[in-house]
Order: structure tokens, then sequence, then C-alpha cells
């Protein structure tokens, strides 16, 4: 599978985006540490997102992609310097990894340059091209990335378009590898398409280059060349299996329409996205698409647009690169599947040590005047002429002068230099130099001591973490989450009405003017229960909640994952919708506090809302003026749902309306305005489920009766194995 864009994909990708010269730069995202979300206005054309993802990935698309609520320090500063800039032109330096993007401003002209080799990097450049700002500080043998100094591309590659027959010829007859590693490293063709040279030239990839047809091989070049500045389509190329031969798997594409299930089969079979077929790409499976942009939307897209929910959960220590979120069983797995790696390693040490020990003595006569003659011609000639002389030497792999060694070749069963490697001290003797290989030896088995009785402990604690998941997972319990940061939501009233839609209210004055202001425009409703000191609630028309197609592994099967998105497919707020809502605006006001059986509340639009009183009255923190007509909602029940949900990978307690927790959760329960402190039910929860009371307390409305309960205050039914 293909890790990153080469250079010919590159160079079609350019030709591309370079059609959007004049477009204009809306705004700039960093939803992941890897990934920069630029927000295109082309003319006449809808808006599209270009997204670079770091050493990986340049392409468009026009996806739902939850962004942020506050940008981190890049993206602040590319909206200092691009925002509302026209982009003027796309380019690729040379034909390297390397594409720039020219911007126009009334402050002047900007350089965005992105690196898609290595870790990649991102760095934008005033008209002069010094570095206002790279995305990571970097130092090279030959360049430097950081603020203030003049950006210097990588070491220019030779283009292949400049290749000639003369020049070829020429390239051939002076290189030491062979056919394919030339054209892929000196030619800069790299390994895939430098094979498809070969290919099409029908010649041997290994042979010589002085063996070479040159005549075939620029042929074949050309022909490939050719291929890409005249083929306008991106292929997207997917690999059979015995489930879904090639017919199948390209009758499905073509059938498939673009959402969430197309999504998830283009990550499983595919394997590649490419401008041009090459012979390697025969017997792969084919999806065409208009552009190579298209087709790694279709293929990386949906993973790109998650990348605020991994950075989330990374924040929450879920899913940090290279961690991933860990029970107690997995963690120690994991130690114990290293450690046991770790032992096979000092075992194989330990053999290699003791072995070029007896080597060195079996050979002791050799070993002493190769000792001889190397301590003679250092003192002669010096280290420095001696490190020359040795590279005509058989017996003689390297020298370190700092540390008075040389590595040597000792001899095999017939005397030849083509036995095992040892490192031998010019300063110490045959039996010296013996010795330290088994005193390295004896070492390594000290430590291969501690790390026996380490697993024994590491076997030890598994067994007790196995025991303890298992009763955890009979209870119904979930894994405890540590998190450093809530989900921005959180920090209000929030639920989930019919359709995916969010709905929030304040917590107190402070949270109902960060509700209104923030969290309230458009097509949005405006919710406020008929009684004094009630929340502000905004229905979010497009923002709200969608099923986490990529459930995580620690999220266990009663409980429905979601993630939350900017963009909903079903925008529109129903009267059912609107009633949902209202029903929670009430259970949030003083209606559950006063024990009352029903209640009023009011929906407005958000035009209808303002801070600004008449003359003469004051509008204090937290309070709005609504005016014109209202929608009323009347004689609500005060009753409210709270079911377990994932959000983002994290497993929270959510309220609502009965009815739509209990379609949504399996573990659920139904409660009313009641005697039982809020505290002594969250408390129950807890032991019962295992989610923390911090996070179980704010969906809580106050004291409750339970009326219904389907695993949240008890065990959950579990199915017998008779049935």
């Amino acid at each position: 599978m293909k890790a990153a864009m080469s250079g010919f994909d590159l160079r079609a990708v350019a030709q591309e985006l370079d059609t959007f010269a004049g477009a204009y730069v809306k705004k700039a995202y960093m939803p992941h540490y890897e990934q920069i979300v630029l927000r295109i206005n082309p003319k006449e054309q809808d808006q599209f997102d270009l997204v670079l993802v770091r050493g990986s990935r340049i392409y468009t698309s026009k996806r739902d992609r939850p962004m942020p609520m506050t940008p981190p320090p890049f993206a602040m500063v590319l909206r200092k310097y691009l925002k509302n800039a026209r982009m003027t032109g796309v380019r690729q330096l040379g034909f390297d990894r390397v594409l720039a993007f020219d911007f126009d401003t009334k402050h002047g002209s900007y350089h965005l340059y992105v690196e898609v080799f290595r870790d990649g990097n991102i760095i934008l450049t005033d008209s002069e091209g010094t570095i206002i700002q790279p995305l990571t500080h970097a130092s090279y043998a030959g360049r430097t990335l950081k603020k203030g100094v003049v950006y210097a591309p990588p070491p220019a590659a030779m283009d292949p378009h400049d290749l000639d027959q003369a020049t070829l010829s020429e390239l051939f007859e002076t290189s030491d590898r062979d056919l394919v590693s030339t054209l892929g490293g000196k030619a800069n063709l790299g390994g895939t398409h430098a094979n498809a040279v070969c290919a099409l030239a029908e010649m041997e990839p290994n042979m010589a280059t002085q063996e070479a047809d040159v005549e075939k091989i620029h042929a074949a070049l050309q022909t490939l060349l050719g291929h890409l500045a005249e083929d306008r389509q991106g292929i997207l190329l997917m690999k059979p299996t015995e489930e879904m031969d090639r017919p199948s798997l390209e009758k499905k594409a073509a059938s498939m329409e673009a959402n969430g299930l197309r999504d998830r089969f283009f990550e499983q079979h595919a394997v590649e996205a490419t401008p041009t077929l090459l012979p390697a790409h025969e017997g792969l499976a084919q999806s065409v698409f208009p552009t190579l942009c298209e087709a790694v939307d279709a293929w990386k897209g949906a993973h790109d647009a998650g990348a605020l929910a991994r950075r989330e959960a990374e924040k929450l220590d879920i899913a940090a690169p290279g961690r991933g979120h860990s029970t107690d069983v997995e963690r120690l797995e994991r130690r114990r599947v290293q450690q046991e790696k770790a032992l096979k390693g000092f075992s194989v040490k330990i053999e290699k040590q003791q072995m070029l020990g007896h080597a060195i003595q079996n050979h002791w006569s050799h070993v002493e005047s190769l000792l001889k003659q190397m301590s003679e011609a250092v003192e002669e000639l010096g280290w420095k002429d001696v490190k020359k002389m040795s590279k005509s030497i058989p017996w003689i792999v390297g020298l370190a002068p700092a540390d008075r060694t040389f590595v040597t070749v000792l001899p095999d069963e017939n005397g030849e230099p083509n036995g095992s490697q040892a490192t031998l001290s010019i300063d110490e003797t045959v039996h010296q130099n013996a010795q330290r290989y088994f005193e390295s030896a004896r070492k390594q088995k000290d430590k291969t001591t501690g790390a026996v009785e380490a697993l024994e402990e590491t076997m030890l604690h598994l067994q007790r973490a196995q025991k303890k998941e298992a009763k955890q997972q009979a209870t119904g319990k979930l894994n405890k989450i540590k998190r450093s940061k809530r989900l921005w939501f959180e920090h209000h009233r929030w639920s989930m009405i019919s359709g995916g839609h969010l709905l929030v209210g304040g917590k107190d004055a402070k949270g109902n003017d960060a509700v209104v202001k923030k969290h309230l425009s458009g097509e949005d409703r405006y919710l406020h229960a008929d009684l004094h000191g009630a929340p502000s609630c905004s229905l979010r028309a497009t923002q709200g909640f969608v099923v986490d197609l990529h459930k995580p592994a620690h999220i266990p099967a009663d409980i429905p994952a979601f993630r939350i998105v900017d963009k909903l497919a079903d925008q529109s707020i129903t009267e059912e919708k609107l009633l949902e809502a209202a029903s929670m605006a009430l259970c949030w006001s003083r209606a559950w506090a006063g024990g009352g059986a029903h209640g009023t509340v009011y929906s407005v639009k958000p035009a209808q809302v303002s801070k600004t009183a008449q003359t003469g009255e004051f509008v204090g923190k937290g309070s709005f003026i609504v005016r014109g007509q209202r929608q009323w909602f009347k004689d609500l029940d005060v009753q409210i749902g709270i079911g377990i949900v994932a959000i983002n990978g994290v497993p929270l307690l959510m309220g609502g309306r009965p009815e739509t927790v209990a379609a949504l959760c399996q573990r659920y329960a139904v409660l009313r305005p009641g005697l039982t402190k809020k505290e002594q039910l969250a408390n129950r929860i807890y032991k019962n489920t295992g989610l923390v009371t911090d996070d179980v307390l704010p969906v809580i409305p106050g004291a409750s009766d339970i009326i219904e309960d389907h695993g949240i205050f008890s065990a959950p039914a579990t199915v017998s194995e008779e049935e």
C-alpha cells in the first residue's frame, strides 16, 4: 500500500490545482497535528477544502469536516497572512516531492511550501522567501527550517523531463548501480516508476546499466511521461480477494453511491490512487474518477475527515500515537510480548558474543598477525592513510580511529575472509580481545536473569488483570477512562435529538450567554421554559451526531457509538424535533426541583433573541430580550431518559426524551422528579457502570425517582445459554 505520494502523483495534483488559480482562501484550519486544511472559494463554483496531510498526500475534498473551536497557533498564523488571499498558482519544484502554493494579498505575496517526504512539513514564507512560520522546526545537513531564515528547498534532483538520450547514455556509463537503481535514484523516478520503465522497455531491472539499450529505455520513459501529461483522471486500484474477484470489485465500486458504506468499502480494498496505469497494476481492480484528487478523497477522505475526533481522543489518552486506548489487560499483554521478544534477543546476543570469542581464539595466529600489522601500520603511516589503504584489503571492513579499533572478517573453513565479523582493538592482545566478548556475554546473562524475573511478575499481574476484567464485564461495568479535557459541549447541558441534532443549554448565567453568542445562528432554534431562571437552549440545525462507522474496540457492543460533526445530512428542524427539545428544556429548568408533572416551553428563531433592551431598561447577565411571535409547547411531561452512549470514543451518560433514549440505547433508565438525591443516584450509577460521578451528576436534573431501569442502576440483563 502506497504510504506517500510520488513525484508523478504530485505533478498530476499540481496540474489539477493550478486550474483553480484566482480562487480565494476563506479560512485555514488545523484539525490534527498532521493535517492542515485551507477552505478555498473559487469563482462561480462551490467552495472546497484543500487538504494537506504532512508527509503523505495533497488533495481536494468537499466532505463535512469537523474543526476545533479554538484553532492551533499555526492555523492562526495562516489565517493572519492568507485569509482572503488569492491563489495565483500551484507548481512543483522540479520533479521533487514539494509543491509551492503562491498567494497574492493586499500586503504582498506569500508562498506555502508543502514537503511530502520523510515526516513532511508545511512552510509559509513572504515574497522574499523568508520563513514566516514552519509547521515543524527542522534542521538538515544543508538547510534549516525555522522562523526568520530564507527557505531553502531540498537539493534539486534530476527532472526526468530533462533526460534526453545523450544524458541518459552518459548516466548509464558512469553508474555503478544496476538499471532499476540508477533509474530510481539518479534519474529520480523512484522504485515503482523505475520498474515500470524497465517493464515497458522489456529489460531486466537488475541488469548492468552499461548493457541496457538506451534507446528503448528513453522511449519507455517518454511514454510514461506522456501519459502523465495527457491523462486527466484518477484511478483507484483495489486488490482482489478470495471473497471478491476483480470483476466483482469493479462492479460493486461502480454501483455504490458516495456515502459511509462506500468509504468503508474503498478503505478495505483500495491499495493505491494513481494518475496513470503501470505494468505492475495489472490484475488489480480499477475505479476511475475524473481527477486524482477525487480518487484520493474517495480512498482516504473519510479517514482524514475524522482528524478532529482523533485529536480529541489523543488528548483524552484514548488513541494517542503509538499507544492507543489501553485496558490493564492490553497494556500487560503488550509488556509481556515485549519482554518475551527481549529475552529472545538476549539469547541470540549471548550466543553471538560467545561464538565471536571462540572464533578469535580458534584463529589465534591469524588474529595475532593482523593485530601486529595494523599496529605497525598505524604507528608508521597514521590512521588516515591506513584507512585509505584498508579499502583494498578484504580482511578489513572498517576502522574507528577514535577508539583505536577496526572491524575484521575472520577466516572461514577454507581460510578465506568469509567468516564472522569482529571488532578488534590494536591496544589489546588476542586473549584480551576474545575475553572482551566473553565478558559481554556474561553481562548479558545477568540482564537475562532480571528479565526473566520481570516477565514472571508481568504474567502474575496479567492473570490478576484478566480475572478483574472478566468480573467487570460480567457486571456490565465500563473500563475507566482518564481524560484531561472534556468535549466542548460537556461544559453545557446537552442532549441528542432525533436526527442526531445537538441541543445545548446553559448551566448558569455565563453559560446562557455562551450558548446564545456562540451556538445560536442560522436555522437553529432558541428554546426557553416559561419559568424564571430557566436555561437558554439552542437546537442546532447543522451540528450534531452521526453513527461512528469505526466503532472503537474498547466500547462494548451494547453501547452505541457516535461522533460529533458540523454538518448533518438532514438539517431540517421539524415539529417533532422541537417538541423533544422543548421537553429537555423543561427538565433542565426549575420545573424539576418544583416537583411539577407538567410545564410550558416556547421557541423562537435566533433573530428574535437580543441583548438590546428598551431605553431605561437593563438586561442582566444570562438574560435576553425575546421579541416577536413565539411557538408554544404546553402540558409537557417532566420526565427524562438517561442512557449510555459513546461520543468520539468516550463513554458518557446522556439525557434525553425517554422515547428517544430508549430507541438509541440498550442500557437506559427513565427518571421523574422525586425524593432521592442526585448524588445518591450518581453513586449508584458509578458502582454499576463504572462511569465517573463527575460526568454523571450534570446529566441528572435533581432529586429523582426511578420509573424504569434497564442496566443503569442494576446489572444489565443477559441472555441465558439455553435461550
